[in-house]
């Protein structure tokens, strides 16, 4: 509902403002607009084309993950330290590897092969819920989790990225070389969800296990962002570029590894998974199609320039600099739609460049948000409970943090 009254307000909006720009004598503004809602449409289907072989290679790489037991394996290691953020589900319950798959799926970025994980975890733990309708404190964890949950790898962006770099004419393009930014930027969303959630439901986290978490990963941060500090810019673009590369391409080798020692077809099994992956890419054009459109009326009618004027007027009053202003908009969309957020990180990439600051930071931020309303909306609504309790609180707070931290961090890696 919420994205039905934001896109149907794009259109009405817009076509407002023409008539107000015509009234004034502005008679090129309706060709504009026309001339952006066929330009946008076939942006759209490009941008889709193209990401239909990136999204292939990946769940199909997934997919022989899965079978070699590596996607498995990351659970069971997963388990010891996530069975305290879940002390209602009994150990060894099926909800438990539901969930844990699910959060792998997420930390490689495969929103769409997380979904089904997802729902099949939010059905176990229902089975465990006493009051079906009102959600239960592992349900709230798990929904806020998901929508705060931590991504190695950013994959559907950086398959954006890359086919508007081709679009663009960019040779030699790093398309990864936001996974170190994306890293850290979801990394405080999910560490704000996880932190909001155990307030509230007065959960221990002074356990050995949780402890020693947090202690690696407080170390390695802290150390990351004292070498932030004092290296120089150029430098840290280029290391961040290559830590993206080898975590990627070794991720890859090891699942192919561990598939032939197991004695896996793997050549089969990324044949199916890459199936998948086409359909998905496909899956998305109508919406790409409805929001590149929406928001290509609202740049061409103006709006979209009154709206960024009055935002940069805003912070440059409170002495901020403005540069991350354009790509703004994306973490508010985030909040109520990923293909609405995908059609405005893919609008701030065609005005500014896929290698631009602003560019980079959509992309930042569409990769360490998420779609908060509809998580919710869809997960809650696939086992009938209604009484939502803290989840939406929790979600919106880490949502927040995530934003604030991809502009800081985005700054840091200029």
């Amino acid at each position: 509902m919420a994205l039905n009254l934001v896109w149907l307000g794009f259109f009405l909006i817009s076509f407002l403002a023409a008539c107000v720009r015509l009234a004034h004598g502005d008679v090129a503004v309706f060709p504009a607009m026309l001339a952006s809602l066929f330009d946008n449409a076939r942006t759209a289907f490009e941008i889709s084309l193209g990401l239909a072989g990136v999204m292939s290679l990946w769940i199909g790489i997934m997919r022989i993950g899965e079978r070699a037991g590596v996607v498995d394996l990351f659970a069971r290691w997963m388990n010891p330290l996530l069975r305290h953020f879940f002390p209602g589900v009994p150990q060894g319950h099926p909800a438990q590897g539901a969930m844990m798959m699910n959060i792998s799926a997420n930390l490689l970025g495969l929103d769409n092969a997380a979904t089904p994980l997802g729902l099949n975890a939010m059905r176990e733990l229902q089975a465990l819920n006493r009051k079906p309708d009102i959600a239960s404190n592992a349900q709230i964890m798990f929904i806020v989790l998901n929508t705060a949950g931590l991504t190695l790898i950013p994959t559907s962006v950086i398959a954006i990225r890359q086919a508007m770099a081709v679009k663009q004419g960019l040779t030699g393009f790093n398309a990864a070389d936001i996974f170190l930014p994306t890293l850290l930027a979801t990394g405080a969303s999910c560490l704000a969800g996880l932190l909001a959630v155990a307030w509230v439901q007065r959960l221990n986290l002074f356990k050995p296990a949780v402890l020693v978490a947090f202690a690696v990963a407080a170390a390695a941060v802290g150390g990351l962002f004292t070498w932030l500090r004092q290296a120089p810019p150029d430098q840290v673009s280029r290391l961040a570029a290559l830590a993206g590369s080898v975590f990627i391409l070794s991720l890859i080798t090891l699942f192919l590894v561990c598939g032939a020692v197991r004695r896996i077809n793997v050549y089969d099994a990324f044949i199916d998974g890459a199936k998948e992956g086409f359909g998905v890419a496909v899956q998305i054009i109508p919406y790409l199609v409805a929001v590149l459109v929406a928001i290509g009326l609202f740049r061409a009618s103006g709006c979209m320039d009154v709206l960024m004027q009055g935002l940069t007027a805003s912070f440059a009053w409170l002495g901020v600099n403005t540069d991350f202003v354009p790509a703004l908009p994306v973490g508010l969309m985030k909040i109520l739609s990923g293909a609405g957020a995908r059609g405005l990180m893919v609008d701030v990439m065609s005005a500014y460049g896929v290698d631009s600051f602003q560019g980079r930071l959509a992309a930042i931020i569409q990769g360490s948000t998420e779609t908060t309303f509809y998580v919710l909306a869809v997960y809650f609504g696939s086992v009938n409970v209604r009484n939502t309790r803290h989840a939406l609180g929790c979600a919106l707070f880490a949502d927040v943090v995530g934003m604030t931290a991809a502009v800081w961090i985005a700054y840091l890696f200029r």
